[in-house]
């Protein structure tokens, strides 16, 4: 006889699952109606703009939870509810901007695959964000990696964009590989899945400190490569320019997020002493320096990312290699392992989730009209699309990070945290890599409203529902960067209440 408790836990477990049955329902509607309506191209599209405000108003009732589901497979938690936000918003946004993707609507004849891929993928990251289980982990990243895939490789009848689509999957599958691995060996050495045991069997002691090192570092590239940081990152600029601008968006925001969250949270979970973390900063069993660790990866992520964005003449692949570098200022955060660090991190996010965004529409919205993706053809363009022109111009400078825009606060979040954790020099490299990237986002300032100044050229017309969008998009960046005490508490908040034992 099956106990009465199990049917509790199974009863609160699916009450808390909410937010990813919803997406789940969304995601089998959308396929459905895709196959009903087939003249219509974005019925599909409109079903999933649904689904995920349904999505936001279930999620909306776990802000103050702080438990698990599953027989502690997945964590509900404000930690986990934060990034949740972070997809859902980026994912409803893709959504939008995809409705004046021309590349997509001139190739495909129905695009209901396309949307319910977008959905499908975000389940995968819902999943893996709260994910305290390894197995878990693992089929959280291979559910939003075969979308991924998929998605990159959508138009297919660009050359380009299948070889990226074949380029993700074989580095996909190399970084799985020896993440499983990893988790096998880590299985072997504690005897548990669970994060929790595996935290409580290393805190007993017992375990060889080298197979430990090895087994996490395994399982590390895995969660490396999802947020592209070196050396796990060749697949990156081949595949954001070769992607469609919209999942070359979601890609650098919402697949960095899910990444991050998850290597978080396995840190902090598996290699914290959960008794000594009362003053914020967190202290390691295993006898591993973590701190160095993920110091190290920082500093060659961002350097690496910014230096050879100094040499692309393509803005997607500048874009491309900034967000190597973003993701490098980011880990910057997680090095320090302090409560503080985390929190950074989170309000970092929800800014970069603006500016990032923001930045690949307006491209999308320049390709559509000449074509092309690449600095030389931005010559003179202020001057014939001033508003969008504008508009990339204040998203490029909240990617360097400086006032008044949002990405400014976010940085300096950033390195206030890693100077009061008393690395000093992270930050310095950190301020040396925000000079550097300075070089070539102004390569694009300098075609947009120096180059081409005299040459006449007709003036570029965009519809009013893309402008208002897009204005939509920029308000916030620049509101962010005087009024940004809200984002900063949501995301102290959030940490503070980091699912425990």
């Amino acid at each position: 006889m099956i106990p009465l408790e199990f049917f509790n836990e199974l009863q609160k477990s699916i009450n808390l699952f909410k937010p990813e049955t919803a997406l789940i329902a969304t995601f089998i509607v959308a396929l459905i109606a895709d196959l009903i309506f087939r003249k219509s191209k974005n019925v599909s599209g409109v079903i999933a703009l649904l689904g995920f405000v349904i999505t936001g108003i279930f999620l909306c009732g776990q802000h103050d939870t702080s438990t698990a589901a599953f027989s502690k497979m997945l964590a509900i938690d404000p930690f986990a509810v934060y990034f949740k936000w972070i997809i859902l918003i980026s994912s409803f946004i893709v959504v939008v901007i995809s409705f004046f993707a021309k590349e997509l609507y001139d190739s495909h004849p129905r695009l209901g695959e396309y949307f319910s891929l977008i959905v499908g993928m975000s389940v995968g990251m819902f999943l893996l964000v709260g994910a305290t289980n390894l197995i878990l982990v693992y089929l959280a990243i291979e559910t939003m990696s075969i979308s991924s895939y998929i998605l990159t490789g959508y138009t297919k009848e660009i050359r380009r964009a299948s070889e990226a689509s074949l380029k993700y999957v074989i580095f996909g599958a190399i970084s799985s590989g020896i993440m499983i691995y990893g988790i096998s060996i880590l299985f072997g050495l504690t005897g548990s899945l669970n994060l929790y045991d595996i935290n409580l069997a290393i805190t007993q002691g017992g375990i060889g400190l080298f197979p430990l090192l090895i087994s996490s570092m395994m399982i590390i590239a895995g969660f490396a490569y999802k947020i592209s940081a070196v050396p796990f990152h060749f697949w990156t600029p081949d595949v954001y320019e070769g992607a469609p601008v919209s999942i070359t968006a979601y890609l650098s925001v919402a697949s960095k997020a899910a990444g991050f969250a998850i290597l978080i949270r396995f840190i902090k979970i598996t290699f914290i002493d959960s008794h000594l973390t009362l003053t914020g900063s967190w202290m390691f069993v295993g006898n591993i320096d973590w701190h160095f660790v993920i110091a190290v990866i920082s500093v060659l992520t961002m350097t690496l990312g910014n230096l050879l964005a100094l040499w692309q003449t393509n803005v997607k692949r500048i874009l491309a290699y900034s967000s190597i570098a973003h993701a490098g200022y980011m880990l910057m955060g997680v090095a320090v392992m302090t409560d503080g660090g985390v929190s950074s991190v989170l309000t970092y996010f929800f800014f970069y989730l603006l500016m990032n965004l923001g930045a690949f529409f307006v491209v999308m919205l320049f390709a559509n009209k000449i074509g092309s993706e690449e600095i030389d053809d931005y010559t003179g363009i202020g001057f014939r699309a001033p508003i969008l022109a504008i508009c990339l111009a204040i998203f490029l400078v909240s990617l360097t990070g400086l006032p008044p825009t949002a990405g400014f606060i976010g940085k300096m979040a950033l390195f206030f945290a890693v100077i009061k954790s008393g690395y000093i020099w992270l930050a310095v490299v950190g301020v040396l890599n925000s000079v550097v990237s300075l070089v070539y986002y102004a390569k694009i300032f300098r075609n947009m409203f120096l180059r081409g100044v005299d040459a006449p050229r007709e003036k570029l017309s965009f519809s009013p529902v893309s402008v208002i969008l897009l204005l939509i998009i920029t308000i916030p960046t620049l509101l962010f960067g005087v009024y940004f005490q809200p984002i900063l508490d949501w995301a102290n908040k959030s940490v503070v209440m980091l699912l425990g034992k």
